[in-house]
């Protein structure tokens, strides 16, 4: 309890834009990053000289946030441009992997922020999957796996752990998910309770963290799952109205989650051993995860459940056809 409590009343971050070193020379990709956590994030790299590729589906949010970020930091050596994908749409994300390699050669981190709470029961991806499950999961998990040349080709000529991956999941890791995560019955009936299937993609999204840090550790690059942290923003946009009124107390401005992801993405602190761990707010590793979480990221003969590798499977399944 006590560390579930923590997520809540977090202690002090220790990595801001206030001491972060300089950025510039380094390329960062950060989906949703047109609003509330992405959007903060944006600005803290744009200012420390990183270029910043501001990745989401609508370009006039982009443009008004990339002059917004602009006009804030006047002196920045920074360079911020808007990179189009819709991630719930897995035909648009060739395209943006394309822009960025023919651009870029480098990706130092993948931000995987972009994320959607509970739209209406029985929302549809263009492909037909539930909608939080299309654009939690399946969009980040193709956009990843086509950006995997371009990080190991970083990951080369800097040291382990420097280029990383970092995955976005939820205080609900913690305290609702279904026993062994996943319930993949439930994320294949887009009538179920929408809540539920978002609490199914939130652990999801720390199981497709631990597979890919497996996949790739050894080529030096870090893949996290973090829980940014219980915040203020548009995430809520789809619930009753008197859920953020009645929540707000215990709610922090969208800045506090982009220390925690800029910990994950940036910390001196994290190694290469830390592959596939999760993140809490603002920046720390969790002590004490659900057993039953860690069992399920183990396979049967590791003494584990392979959940989570079943459910990794399905999500490469559904991606074949967009490699």
């Amino acid at each position: 309890m006590g560390t579930t409590w923590s997520q809540f009343f977090p202690p002090h971050p220790t990595l801001t834009e206030s001491n972060l070193p300089s950025q510039e020379g380094r390329v960062f990709v950060v989906t949703g990053g047109y609003s509330g956590v992405g959007l903060e994030l944006c600005t803290i790299l744009y200012g420390a000289g990183g270029k910043v590729y501001l990745a989401g589906r609508s370009e006039w949010k982009a443009v008004e946030a990339i002059a917004g970020i602009k006009s804030l930091q006047p002196s920045s050596r920074g360079d911020i441009c808007f990179l189009p994908v819709n991630l719930d749409d897995l035909t648009s994300i060739k395209a943006a992997v394309e822009t960025i390699t023919f651009n870029e050669s480098r990706l130092d981190v993948l931000f995987n922020n972009a994320g959607v709470s509970n739209p209406p029961r029985g929302s549809l991806s263009p492909q037909g999957h539930e909608l939080q499950f299309a654009t939690n999961c399946l969009g980040p998990h193709l956009l990843t796996k086509l950006l995997l040349p371009l990080l190991k080709h970083t990951a080369q000529n800097e040291p382990p752990a420097t280029v990383r991956i970092i995955w976005t999941a939820s205080v609900t890791v913690d305290l609702s998910t279904p026993k062994e995560g996943v319930n993949l019955d439930e994320l294949l009936r887009p009538d179920t309770d929408p809540q539920r299937n978002y609490e199914n993609t939130k652990v999801g999204n720390w199981f497709l963290a631990h597979a890919f840090a497996d996949e790739i550790g050894s080529h030096g690059i870090l893949s996290v799952a973090v829980n940014p942290g219980n915040l203020k923003s548009a995430l809520t946009r789809h619930l009753s109205p008197w859920v953020p009124w009645f929540v707000s107390p215990l709610l922090y401005p969208a800045r506090m989650g982009a220390y925690t992801e800029l910990w994950a993405g940036l910390s001196g602190e994290l190694t290469i051993s830390d592959g596939g761990k999760y993140v809490l707010p603002w920046g720390r590793l969790h002590p004490n995860p659900r057993q039953d979480l860690l069992l399920a990221m183990r396979t049967r003969a590791e003494g584990g459940t392979g959940a989570a590798a079943t459910f990794v499977q399905y999500c490469d399944d559904q991606i074949s056809g967009y490699l």
